[in-house]
């Protein structure tokens, strides 16, 4: 049977020859394994749509289980993070983050919209490399199950408080240390725990309108891409790769 399906590519593989198996987070299907037969041959039709960060349509023939595309139209491409190795690196990122919490046959629109809204954030509107990686990193938290309880201190309850205890997902204040307790706390200035909380419960489509001072934003950095490392217990080659980059 042959089916239609809107997707982002997310990773691909080499197969035999010609050809190559395509990991794609669709909006109706969740995630699947395509292959796409001759794809690397030059004269290819599917060439384009079948490309890492593709978001393309996809006309796809199942059997037993086995999906192989027959048609990919692009619909979007990003192209600028195709001309910029850090942007294609991060980009790269956001998508293996995408394939760990996404699972077949669960359809994830939201993850699939946040993936889109960040590529688009990065190639598109010129936003701060930082700025949308932290976004992401904890909007995909809160869509993993692990969303941060940032009302107050969470052993005082005050509406400021100035530490983010990583392990746990709650905010304390400097004094406010639990008996026994050894996990990291990270430091939290009003700017950033106002940006963490639009974060968290803004509409989607403005994830990435929000602005941070220099120190803000490298807080933000670094209390968002520990928390979504911390709750996920991995690391990402992607992420490690675009980190060589910015150190070079």
């Amino acid at each position: 049977m042959y089916f239609k399906t809107d997707g982002l590519v997310l990773r691909e593989t080499d197969y035999k020859e010609a050809d190559k198996l395509l990991t794609v987070l669709t909006r109706d299907r969740g995630q699947l394994t395509l292959r796409a037969r001759g794809v690397k041959r030059k004269s290819s039709p599917l060439k384009s749509g079948c490309q890492l960060l593709a978001y393309s349509e996809f006309t796809v023939f199942e059997n037993q289980g086995r999906h192989v595309i027959d048609e990919a139209v692009a619909k979007e491409m990003f192209l600028p993070l195709r001309t910029d190795i850090e942007l294609l690196s991060l980009g790269s990122y956001f998508a293996q983050v995408a394939e760990v919490l996404s699972q077949e046959d669960e359809p994830n629109p939201a993850l699939l919209s946040l993936c889109l809204n960040a590529l688009y954030a990065l190639s598109k509107l010129n936003r701060p490399q930082g700025l949308v990686k932290a976004a992401f990193e904890l909007r995909a938290a809160c869509l993993a199950g692990y969303e941060p309880m940032l009302d107050g201190c969470a052993v005082c309850g005050a509406e400021t408080p100035d530490r983010f205890l990583v392990s746990g997902g709650v905010l304390q204040c400097a004094e406010c240390l639990s008996p026994g307790e050894t996990g990291i706390r990270l430091p939290i200035h009003p700017g950033t725990l106002a940006a963490m909380r639009y974060i968290v419960h803004c509409d989607l489509k403005k994830l990435f309108s929000f602005r941070l001072g220099e120190a803000g934003e490298k807080e933000l950095h670094d209390v968002a891409e520990t928390y979504l490392l911390t709750q996920l217990e991995r690391g990402f080659f992607t992420l490690d790769f675009y980190k060589s980059l910015k150190i070079t």
